[in-house]
């Protein structure tokens, strides 16, 4: 049946016999389903023509969704069963999100005409008989989109939600912050947008290549855009996790409140949102104003977004500003802390109580070690696995998301047909072959546990528009949504990358029906190419696990 992700378990039966869906099918759903419900009608009703109008679900071709309690006991509230048979259709999940699930899949049964906004001439609508039975091996299945570096336009976003959704990823972490862009309205703060929304112009490829495009860039998301935006996700069972960056990657709102930077080594006056790529020297200070700031910012953020996990990034805050200030190190001295390494712990530590006292948890990168991990934090170990594997053992909660495996701007093949190049070559094969949890966790079953879940992370410096980033997302991403929903040998030499290539093959029709613009898998198209734009190659391969 060519499914991805692969489910748990699944048998097509009556040799090879199927039902038909017309356009007097039924769809109906019982308590718990009524989610799943809507979000199947409207997208099977604009790609068949049928109402799929509630009705008699005794008919032969009546789709059932329903909420089970012993799905719930075997499966767990993301599990589903679906049964096809001459009877009919039945989705049973363990809570709506499994039925949710569910109604996913049964769409891929239906082919990739399935996945288009309005019904083709001709097309019949068959569903094998069938039974198959599923649920996530990770609660974690996330992607990072990076909308501080290249805006995203708010339709984007929530396309790139259906994406998530038809893959059965379920967070969305969206980095609103960073030296180049600040893309979130702060009501009491508003030349974070004003100031920090837009930079003058922008470098292509790497610095090396020496290019900018000399084109304002800008953006950004009113509190109501996002509003819209999580509750479009939760329509899919999709939690949105806010990333605001401190104390580094934190230039676009100094430019726009330069009281917040080292003002007594840095005319912070002068500063603008950054118009470079890498690791930007400016951070914030360490000042009580700075923490008052940031917490009214940080108000706003919990208003809008209601997820459990708050991103507060931690990562790549260089101390040279620090050193060189008489106001950091006379901060360092009143609190007592352990030097440079110690005011960052502490900076971080501080914003851990505070989303603790208001029912919150903190995520950061994995820089948040340093100096000491906060009690009740969370992990994402970016720079490979060792992070992650400290924090497990801790019995810190981690995501496992390691540069060297899951980064999906990182290149996909060697060769000048690369647009801007970057980082490690990772295939299709590559990111099928990560493995969440490393060996070295694997003797130690409750360490292991603390991997909730794996996330890859698309990251835009090189990547300008939604055509870009459909190019490097896919169809890896297909690839890494089967490593964290299904359950595949933890060893990956035994898992069936044949297999996995040829259900890809069939899946990529689908990819094709929602227009996403992939890399076909013998290389790019012409127009996806960048020639002569320097990217950031690196020498060899990544480093082993």
């Amino acid at each position: 049946m060519d499914l991805v992700p692969a489910p748990l378990d699944a048998h097509r039966y009556g040799d090879g016999k199927s039902i038909a869906l017309g356009p007097g099918t039924a769809l109906t759903a019982g308590p718990g389903a009524e989610q799943a419900e809507r979000w199947l009608r409207a997208e099977l009703s604009a790609a068949t023509g049928f109402r799929l109008a509630p009705g008699e679900c005794g008919a032969a071709d009546a789709v059932r969704l329903a909420v089970h309690p012993l799905v719930t006991e075997e499966l767990g509230p993301e599990g589903y069963q679906i049964m096809v048979s001459p009877n009919g259709v039945d989705v049973f999940g363990g809570g709506p999100a499994g039925v949710f699930w569910g109604a996913q899949t049964l769409r891929q049964l239906l082919g990739p005409d399935a996945y288009r906004r309005a019904p083709l001439a001709g097309r019949s609508w068959q569903l094998p008989i069938c039974q198959l039975q599923d649920a996530p091996r990770f609660a974690w299945r996330g992607l990072l989109l990076d909308v501080a570096r290249h805006f995203l336009p708010k339709h984007e976003v929530l396309r790139y939600l259906d994406l998530m959704a038809a893959h059965k990823l379920n967070v969305l972490q969206l980095h609103l912050t960073d030296d180049q862009g600040w893309r979130m309205e702060i009501r009491r703060h508003p030349r974070l947008t004003e100031v920090g929304g837009w930079r003058e112009r922008s470098m292509v490829g790497f610095r090396a290549g020496g290019r900018r495009d000399d084109r304002p860039h800008g953006g950004r998301y009113t509190q109501d855009d996002l509003r819209e935006i999580v509750a479009y996700a939760a329509e899919r069972q999709i939690t949105v996790v806010p990333e605001i960056d401190i104390p580094g990657h934190t230039q676009a709102a100094i430019a726009a409140y330069p009281g917040l930077g080292n003002t007594d080594v840095v005319d912070t006056a002068a500063l603008r949102p950054w118009t470079d790529w890498g690791v930007n020297p400016h951070v914030l200070n360490a000042e009580e104003s700075t923490l008052r700031f940031f917490e009214e910012v940080l108000e706003e953020v919990l208003e809008v977004f209601p997820s459990t996990f708050v991103h507060l990034g931690g990562d790549e805050c260089p101390k040279d500003e620090w050193r060189a200030s008489p106001a950091a190190q006379a901060r360092i001295r009143e609190l007592g802390v352990a030097g440079e390494e110690g005011l960052q712990s502490w900076f971080v530590r501080h914003f851990d109580r505070w989303l603790a006292e208001r029912g919150r948890r903190l995520i950061g990168w994995d820089e948040i070690l340093e100096g000491g991990l906060p009690p009740g934090a969370a992990v994402s170990s970016w720079r490979g696995y060792a992070g992650g594997v400290t924090a497990a053992r801790a019995g810190h909660d981690v995501v496992m998301c390691p540069e060297q495996q899951v980064y999906l701007d990182h290149r996909q093949a060697d060769g000048e047909d690369e647009p801007i190049p970057v980082g490690f070559v990772r295939t299709v094969a590559d990111v099928y072959r990560f493995e969440p949890v490393p060996p070295q966790l694997r003797d130690d079953p409750a360490a292991a546990a603390r991997v909730i879940g794996a996330q890859a992370n698309m990251w835009t410096e090189m990547a300008d528009s939604a055509r870009d980033v459909d190019y490097r997302l896919f169809p890896r991403l297909a690839a890494f949504a089967e490593v964290a929903w299904s359950r595949l040998p933890a060893d990956p030499a035994e898992r069936d990358l044949a297999g996995f290539e040829r259900r890809l093959t069939a899946h990529l029709a689908r990819l094709d029906a929602l227009g996403v613009e992939y890399r076909p898998p013998t290389g790019p198209h012409p127009w996806q190419r960048w020639p002569g734009v320097v990217g950031r190659p690196l020498e060899g391969p990544p480093p082993a696990v």
